[in-house]
């Protein structure tokens, strides 16, 4: 019983066991998995954006540049205009992209940069504007002379910058797609260590329950087998006679009322032998109840061997026996039977060394002709053996017409 109550306690602590492991596999699948999304949010959606931002500016800024240049080297004054505006709407983008950067935030670094870049522009736009107007006068060559000496360097340190910071924004991106991957593989390892541990203990879990069933099993065969073994006995207690193995008075009636319905459909004969030993009283008096017992064993043994498979034997009580012979074709089969059952029992016998001599008075009835019911025939069969016993009728069992 404790390794019974084991095996449940075991079975349920593991099931415990794998259910925290799946909630923990998937809480941590979750967990990773928003980190992970987090992480791919930043690279795509912010560190790409900045790098967007960055590079529409630079390349604003350049064209900005590029345009004074060649307001710079243009005598139609259409032309001129037509590069001034483009210098104008590359100005617009260089300001919407700085300012759609600033929204975005910035840390404390990049904060510092876009503040050098502010000062820097200031000074760009200054020596730009100071070029615009000597364009506006009519001096090309001072326009020309500030455009190489002042306007194109402070372009070039500003788109340096700008590389700069593009190229921080390009190792911050590198960075977190190391870290999505990095996340991605501890979630897979993380992931694969708990599946397989659950793995394990389902089929611990699996092998647990399949040798509880087992042993489950064996144990209901056990007891079924029990329980048959003990239905047989407690069968043939109620129906077997303990001291001889017989049928008792209960199962012989019941086997005489088989052979009286299939002889009354078929139109057969019953024959039916009571068989009553003679002075056995004193022979238990005499020699004792061990020894009355061993000859009501042995007549019981006799009994059987000299009858037909068809017949059966059964023991009523005390020293009185039964005979069912189906299948008769009339009294004389039933004397011929009970001439065998005489000589059969009249063989000398010894039991502990004691010779005793075994008789018998047996009578016989035959259905329909003595009875009926069961208890008709067991009455006539009764009434011959007093008969036989009292001498009238024992010398028509020694005349039969064969002999």
């Amino acid at each position: 019983m404790p390794q019974q109550r084991a095996f449940p306690l075991t079975t349920s602590t593991a099931f415990v066991v794998l259910i925290a492991l799946i909630c923990g596999l998937t809480f941590n699948s979750l967990l990773q998995l928003q980190t992970l999304g987090s992480q791919i949010r930043t690279v795509v959606e912010f560190h790409n954006r900045k790098i967007n931002l960055i590079t529409q500016t630079q390349v604003a800024a350049h064209i900005r540049t590029d345009s004074l240049f060649r307001m710079a080297l243009a005598n139609d004054p259409f032309e001129r205009d037509a590069y001034f505006q483009e210098f104008n709407r590359a100005g617009f983008l260089v300001g919407s992209g700085r300012n759609a950067l600033r929204q975005m935030g910035l840390s404390t670094a990049e904060q510092r940069s876009f503040d050098a870049q502010t000062r820097l522009i200031n000074d760009i736009e200054s020596i730009q504007e100071q070029v615009i107007d000597l364009l506006n006068a009519e001096r090309s060559a001072d326009a020309h002379r500030v455009l190489v000496q002042e306007a194109i360097p402070i372009q070039e340190a500003f788109n340096q910058q700008l590389a700069d910071m593009r190229n921080f924004y390009i190792q911050d991106n590198q960075t977190a797609r190391q870290q999505a991957e990095k996340t991605y593989q501890n979630t897979f390892l993380f992931t694969l260590a708990f599946g397989i541990a659950a793995i394990a203990l389902a089929l611990l879990i699996a092998w647990h329950t399949l040798l509880r069933a087992r042993l489950r099993s064996r144990l209901i065969r056990e007891q079924m087998v029990e329980l048959e073994r003990s239905r047989a006995a407690l069968h043939e207690e109620a129906t077997h006679d303990p001291l001889t193995g017989l049928a008792n008075r209960r199962l012989f009636y019941d086997r005489l009322h088989q052979a009286v319905r299939h002889a009354h459909r078929y139109g057969g004969k019953v024959g039916i032998l009571y068989v009553d030993l003679d002075r056995f009283k004193d022979i238990n008096d005499r020699l004792g109840h061990h020894v009355g017992d061993a000859v009501l064993t042995e007549v019981a043994k006799r009994l059987t061997v000299n009858i037909r498979d068809s017949d059966s034997v059964a023991r009523l009580g005390g020293d009185e026996f039964v005979m069912l012979l189906e299948g008769v074709q009339g009294r004389q089969d039933c004397l011929a039977a009970a001439h065998k059952i005489e000589q059969a029992l009249n063989a000398n016998t010894t039991f502990y060394e004691l010779d005793v001599e075994i008789a018998a008075s047996i009578g016989h009835a035959l259905y329909p002709d003595d009875g009926t019911d069961e208890d008709a025939l067991i009455r006539a069969a009764d009434a011959a053996m007093y008969r036989v016993k009292s001498g009238c009728e024992s010398a028509q069992q020694h005349r039969l017409p064969f002999q």
